[in-house]
């Protein structure tokens, strides 16, 4: 089946422009490498422009627009995204699949999370107004004080490939709904419907400027949005070699940020599971998104009393996902997302084999698919913590196993990595998943499942994971200066100092 791509140009004051350079980017389908399209190529001249778009937006009639009008007003406008993005549904779904190669189920789901997404921020847009001029208590009579919440000012938004639409509309929902204005940067690697997301935009009349989108490489384009004197905040999700680049860049103006970066999360499964169900959430929780996801719970950590016979159910989920086309019915596993990230993965399972771990299901590519960028469900087991498989992130369909027999030797190896993303436990003793609860060093927990993820709730990591949160009213959070007001109301002067002599 053939999609054909839009042909865009970059968004910028509610305008489609062609960058200065003139430049683009071909558009590879990972299931057929074949080029299927172009994205215009930003560089920092094009940032420059977007910068001043968003700023003249934020302060356009004296803020009454965007920044300072009511959250109700600009809460219309996300619920017109929203109705947008549902109409819009199967045309979207469909441009994520040939662009990233997601499963079309997977990415129809998407969707419907990030017209949610929009929905669940008008809400909290609404509930702003409803919580200015929020009373402090004080401890002296004389004063009374009160707490503004205002925007933070100019966003910069740079996103990754393997939830393109729906992370970038973590980041661009609670950005608007505080009265931000924002410049979104996509991966290269997708950036389609990130678009198409400005086309919806400029579809419901969204105030030019108020959001841009500039496609293009990191070097090019993020970089200098990074750096920018006249951006107040970034928010990064992707790599942690580029959220320490952000860092660095932002950290020269002492601008804030946030980092959602890198993963290697453990799911702790003990003896008294329901080996079927257990096999299914730990096949989901690591193979889902073709594996492409910082929280994928890639380290299994299993009970050795029920290693043998878990681990013979797990490789016959695995031989039952279809791996196809991502536009094929039923499709359960498309392909990675690039020739580079294929040749990634099949290179930490290569070194994972030379270093004496072993491959007991997958490891290759499917025999039935000649083309395309498809990797089978990997599971690798006689794996040492000092392995590359077990320290490092792969970005791919490959889980490695380690067994234990206490619940203090779990613990210690769910814990064992320099990230915190997330954690998984499967027990049906719930006082036990309670302790393992408050034992992982993690800013997620899930407790007999993987990977659920609900707009209400706070999405974050520790340690080399990042700081900060998205989604909830944490996500409204990070993009709102808390402003103090305390006004003197008693008619009696101060009295610190003696008056001056009367003359």
């Amino acid at each position: 089946m053939s999609i054909p791509i839009p042909h865009r140009q970059l968004f910028i004051d509610g305008e489609w422009r062609e960058p200065v350079n003139r430049k683009r980017i071909p558009i590879t389908n990972p299931a057929t490498e074949e080029t299927i399209g172009d994205i215009p190529a930003a560089t920092e001249e094009d940032v420059n422009i977007a910068v001043e778009a968003a700023r003249k937006a934020l302060s356009r009639n004296g803020g009454k627009d965007w920044a300072s009008a009511t959250g109700a007003h600009r809460a219309k406008y996300l619920r017109a995204i929203a109705a947008k993005i549902t109409e819009r549904k199967s045309e979207l779904a469909k441009f994520e699949a040939v662009d990233c190669g997601k499963p079309l189920d997977e990415a129809a789901w998407d969707i419907d999370d990030v017209a949610g997404c929009f929905e669940y921020y008008a809400d909290m847009a609404e509930g702003l107004d409803k919580k200015q001029k929020t009373p402090v208590s004080l401890p002296m009579e004389t004063f009374k004080c009160h707490v503004l919440k205002e925007p933070i000012g100019v966003v910069g938004l740079i996103t990754p490939w393997n939830y393109p639409m729906l992370m970038a509309t973590w980041k661009v929902a609670p950005a608007l709904a505080a009265g931000c204005t924002a410049i979104l940067k996509p991966s290269e690697l997708a950036s389609v419907t990130c678009l198409e997301l400005a086309d919806v935009c400029r579809e419901v009349g969204l105030p030019p400027g108020v959001l841009n989108v500039l496609t293009g490489f990191g070097v090019e384009a993020g970089a200098p949005l990074a750096s920018h004197p006249y951006v107040d905040k970034i928010a990064f999700t992707g790599s942690n070699a580029t959220g320490s680049k952000i860092m660095t860049a932002a950290a020269q103006l002492a601008k804030p940020v946030t980092l959602e970066l890198g993963g290697k999360s453990p799911i702790v499964v003990f003896e008294d599971v329901d080996l079927d169900k257990a096999a299914e959430w730990t096949a989901f929780g690591c193979f889902w998104t073709n594996g492409q996801i910082c929280s994928a719970t890639s380290r299994l950590i299993l009970h050795e009393s029920i290693a043998a016979a878990f681990l013979e159910k797990l490789v016959k989920w695995c031989e039952n996902i279809k791996i196809s086309n991502p536009l094929e019915e039923g499709c359960r596993l498309g392909p990675v997302v690039s020739a580079g990230q294929y040749e990634k993965v099949l290179k930490l399972i290569s070194t994972a084999r030379e270093e004496g771990a072993t491959i007991l299901y997958g490891g290759s590519r499917p025999q039935h698919l000649k083309k395309g960028y498809y990797i089978l469900p990997t599971i690798i087991t006689d794996v040492k913590t000092s392995m590359q498989i077990w320290r490092e992130e792969v970005f791919g369909p490959v889980l490695c196993v380690k067994t234990f027999t206490t619940e203090e030797e779990a613990i210690e190896l769910a814990n064992d990595t320099q990230y915190g993303l997330g954690s998984a436990v499967l027990s049906q003793d719930l006082e036990r998943c309670e302790r393992l609860t408050k034992a992982f060093q993690s800013g997620i927990v899930w407790v007999n499942c993987s990977q659920p993820c609900f707009s209400q709730a706070p999405w974050g990591g520790r340690k080399r994971s990042g700081f900060g949160r998205e989604l909830g009213e944490w996500g409204l959070d990070n993009y709102l200066n808390v402003k103090q007001v305390t006004q003197y109301i008693s008619n009696d002067a101060w009295g610190w100092y003696n008056p001056p002599s009367k003359l």
